[in-house]
């Protein structure tokens, strides 16, 4: 691999640090601002909605405004820069106008997201010319275990500091809003040292958005685009909501719902980098499968108990889940793709999937005011329509994706392939039934402890 090969790729993964530190102080805190500025229930649907609306929006024209730039890597550059930027007014415009503070959070939370997105079809097209093919698994499952590492980190000093900040909530909040925009900004500043193969000879992308919307059910790479994107769907009836349930109806201090939804961020980061290994060797698609089969299970589990420890137990399961169904689906997009349809191509699968977020979100906002209660909660029987809408996209669409090239190893790939899908069969089993178990034997209040011993036991699995 050549040295400037190399340097980019090093700072791509300190890039993806930054960026992944941003994540960790705004994904799962975004929602809690906008419950202490009191946003109802269906305002956090917008909240949800809006912004991947935008995303979905901006990918119709990020890759001509990629084109006409100087180059990809300056594109992408210009654009992190204005999502640091949008960081700053999400905190201050709430607090100023505070009568019509959510729809403040819900515009500048909204240009924020719309900016960063622009530039995902130019880094891209610009990772898959830097990032060999025969290794690309274990790259990005490095690459993906490095970010989830530092978005755990963040996300428990962001809960720490709501935590120890109860009286000056807002102080608090502000503070975590600066750190993203710092954090940002030093993300920019290693993207910008990356080089980009095509600068001095740029190849545009020689098929039309239109072309790869008509044939999006007759190519693989738009079979898959539209899976993804009834997924996100599905998935997004309920994930917006997970937070309110927690904080709103459960009554959760911060420190509880961070030690909750970080439970998936460790086993993200944990199982991110075995994923990418077994995606080089299995291959992406048997992987996908193996995690769509679970996709459905995890909103499922929620219904049976709120004992904390349980759910610690639950979001661990849904982080070893989506870490595989996302590295393996980012890669078979790479996989599928051409160097002359590539950023078109992770436009649509960028736009597909932020479109399904939208309108899942606010399917979700709007049924939760209308279905009944379910084990007292209306949120769990929102719960239970994401998974029957989970089950049924999987069901009727998972087999449509095929795959497109044999994975590569030296030892002989069904047996490579039977013994490691058995393994993690097995894993997943055993999570499955640890979580299953967790109400029986935890039934005392949170100690941290006990946290220590969850997370010792999401390690080994």
């Amino acid at each position: 691999m050549k040295t400037i090969t190399r340097k980019s790729l090093d700072n791509s993964i300190k890039d993806g640090a930054a960026y992944s530190a941003m994540l960790g102080l705004t994904q799962d805190y975004i929602t809690p601002f906008a419950l202490a500025l009191k946003a109802s229930v269906p305002q956090i649907g917008i909240l949800s909605a809006l912004p991947n609306l935008s995303v979905a929006l901006s990918q119709l024209f990020a890759p001509f405004l990629s084109e006409k730039a100087k180059s990809r890597k300056s594109f992408v550059f210009k654009a992190v820069l204005l999502q640091a930027v949008c960081f700053l007014p999400a905190f201050v415009l709430p607090l100023l106008f505070r009568d019509f503070g959510v729809w403040w959070l819900i515009l500048w939370y909204t240009l924020g997201t719309m900016f960063g997105s622009l530039g995902n079809p130019a880094w891209s097209s610009l990772m898959a010319d830097l990032v060999p093919g025969s290794i690309r698994g274990r790259f990005f499952g490095y690459r993906g275990m490095i970010a989830g590492i530092m978005t755990l980190a963040f996300s428990l000093a962001s809960g720490l500091l709501l935590q120890i900040s109860t009286d000056t909530l807002f102080l608090g909040f502000g503070l975590i809003f600066f750190g993203a925009s710092l954090a940002r900004f030093i993300s920019s500043f290693f993207l910008n040292k990356m080089e980009d193969p095509q600068a001095k000879a740029p190849i545009k992308d020689g098929v039309s958005m239109k072309a790869l919307v008509k044939d999006l059910n007759k190519t693989p790479m738009g079979k898959f685009i539209s899976y993804s994107a009834l997924i996100n769907f599905s998935t997004y009836i309920a994930a917006p909501f997970f937070a309110v349930y927690m904080l709103r109806e459960l009554g959760f201090d911060y420190l509880t719902y961070i030690i909750v939804i970080s439970s998936a961020s460790v086993a993200n980061f944990v199982f991110m980098k075995v994923w990418g290994r077994i995606c080089d060797i299995c291959g992406n698609v048997k992987i996908l499968k193996l995690c769509s089969v679970f996709v459905p299970v995890v909103p499922l589990l929620w219904i049976f108990s709120h004992n904390t420890y349980y759910l610690i137990g639950v979001q661990a399961l849904s982080g070893i889940i989506w870490a595989g169904f996302l590295l393996s689906g980012t890669n078979y997009i790479f996989e599928s793709s051409n160097r002359r349809n590539r950023m078109r191509g992770f436009a649509l699968y960028t736009g597909g999937n932020s479109l399904g977020i939208a309108l899942g979100s606010l399917v979700g906002g709007l049924l939760v005011s209308v279905l009944p209660q379910l084990n007292g909660y209306h949120m769990l029987s929102l719960f239970l329509v994401s998974v029957i809408a989970r089950t049924l996209v999987v069901g009727l669409f998972i087999n449509s994706i095929k795959e497109l090239k044999p994975a590569g190893s030296a030892i002989p790939q069904a047996f490579v392939s039977a013994y490691r899908l058995d393994i993690f069969a097995l894993k997943f089993r055993a999570i499955l039934q640890a979580v299953l178990q967790l109400p029986r034997i935890f039934r005392q209040p949170l100690r941290s402890g006990m946290v220590i011993r969850i997370f010792q036991l999401i390690i080994r699995f």
